[in-house]
């Protein structure tokens, strides 16, 4: 049986005010296009500015990452604060455990 990686993530603001909740199966591409979209007003982690990554989890099964991702999104903020702060009781940004940040841009 392969390995499959898919992602369930929360990224937060500078301010660590927004929270945004996404799921992916390249975590390393998604933050990259998060911190480049940046500029765009169009979608909601760029109108919030929202590409600081503060807790994900991996799933082998990308029907997994989704129910995670909309059970986490009908939760209130102070849920969303305890599931984060189980892991990273300091909200320091994770991106550049994952990757080289800031992304060059490509």
């Amino acid at each position: 049986m392969l390995n499959y990686n898919f992602f369930t993530y929360i990224l937060t603001n500078y301010n660590r005010k927004v929270l945004y909740t996404g799921v992916t199966n390249d975590l390393e591409r998604r933050l990259t296009e998060h911190y480049f979209g940046s500029d765009k007003n169009d979608s909601f982690t760029a109108k919030y500015r929202c590409f600081n990554l503060v807790w994900y989890e991996r799933h082998q099964y990308i029907q997994h990452a989704i129910e995670r991702e909309k059970e986490i999104k009908g939760w209130t903020r102070s849920r969303k604060n305890i599931l984060i702060e189980a892991e990273n009781p300091n909200w320091d940004f994770l991106n550049s455990k994952i990757m080289e940040w800031p992304p060059k841009k490509q």
